[in-house]
């Protein structure tokens, strides 16, 4: 006690005065970031949402959006190696999508309206105009799903990431009538399966596909193979679809749609029965999968099996639907009207024995 007081101990604090600047954290540019990001955030506001970025929290009025007995369902997610890609190009927008994209799709499957999010934004050293482009894509996604942007966290630490690195992570909640929750109860045997098309990988698989890059010898500023027009790293960053407005408009019409499954890591193979009743099988076409001409090169090049691409990627397909085989029509056409490619896929079936949930037919193929 006392060793720091008196004037040995000042002249030795004198000599060691540090600032936090100089151990590299430049909170300056994490002022000029918030002022950089408001307008973004102010133009995904929504029923709800009417607090500007800068407080301690984000503030949300469910009472506002009309709820009567609310389910709130929350997700949260990542980008994945897919953010090597965007930092080797410095191409950063569309990650920013991705982020939201992963969440609120994950929320729409349980039938839960996107209501607001959060990112996180970590980096060792803050590059303002770098974040400003990633948090712009988040903007971009957030009025895509229709939900707010109330708020995040930019963490500048030194000495945990490197040169241009950083890393996000989204935070999502939605609101659901608790009578609307999915899957409902009734999905089963003779419902009809239809699939949304993806706008390509999505942010699955990045750690396979950046090894099958590396395997072609070709370099991401490269023309891409299976992508006139666009160099590979250009058409490996086409951000992930999100399907959330186009499926909100048939809920709010219907309750035909009884399960949605996601299709992210894990594919066809492992996305699918997580929304299955275990005496289910989805018994699905693959000559009916839009197997795009990416899928096949990285199965090409890579020498994946049918097998191995089923369940690492979505090979085409980043929404699978379960509905009322009587409503699969008026489905299909209300969701092409809002924008959304459809495939019928197959239809559900009684399990026999403990096969697997998903058995297929035909094959996966470039049409």
């Amino acid at each position: 006690m006392g060793q720091t007081s008196g004037m040995s101990g000042g002249k030795q604090a004198e000599r060691n005065s540090v600032t936090y600047a100089q151990a590299g954290v430049d909170i300056s540019a994490g002022n000029a970031l918030v002022e950089a990001i408001k307008p973004l955030a102010k133009a995904t506001r929504r029923k709800g949402a009417d607090s500007a970025l800068g407080g301690f929290g984000g503030l949300f009025d469910l009472k506002a959006c009309g709820y009567k007995d609310p389910v709130l369902v929350a997700a949260n997610d990542g980008v994945g190696t897919k953010l090597r890609v965007a930092i080797e190009t410095g191409w950063h927008h569309g990650v920013g999508i991705d982020l939201v994209a992963m969440s609120v799709n994950d929320l729409i499957v349980q039938g839960a309206e996107p209501l607001f999010f959060l990112d996180y934004f970590a980096t060792g050293k803050l590059d303002v105009a770098q974040a400003r482009e990633v948090i712009a894509g988040i903007a971009e996604g957030c009025k895509q799903a229709g939900c707010a942007l109330i708020g995040g966290e930019t963490a500048e630490m030194p000495g945990m990431y490197h040169g241009k690195d950083y890393d996000l992570a989204g935070f999502a909640v939605g609101a659901v009538e608790r009578k609307r929750i999915l899957p409902a109860k009734d999905v089963g045997p003779g419902d009809v399966i239809l699939g949304l098309v993806s706008s390509g990988p999505h942010s699955n698989g990045y750690s396979l596909i950046r090894r099958i890059v590396e395997l072609s010898g070709l370099d991401y500023d490269a023309p891409a193979p299976f992508a006139n027009g666009k160099s590979l790293g250009e058409a490996l960053l086409v951000p992930t679809r999100i399907y959330v407005k186009s499926l909100l408009k048939v809920f709010r019409k219907s309750n035909s749609i009884k399960a949605l499954a996601h299709i992210t890591g894990g594919g066809f193979l492992e996305n699918i029965p997580r929304v299955l009743p275990k005496g289910c099988v989805a018994e699905i076409n693959l000559d009916a999968v839009p197997f795009s001409p990416v899928f096949d090169w990285l199965q090409d090049i890579g020498g994946a099996s049918e097998r191995e691409m089923l369940c690492t990627f979505n090979c085409g397909i980043g929404m699978v639907l379960m509905v009322k085989a009587k409503e699969a029509k008026a489905i299909t056409s209300a969701l092409e009207k809002s924008g959304e490619k459809v495939v019928s896929l197959g239809t559900l079936r009684k399990r026999r024995g403990k096969e697997e949930q998903v058995a297929t037919t035909g094959s996966l193929r470039v049409q």
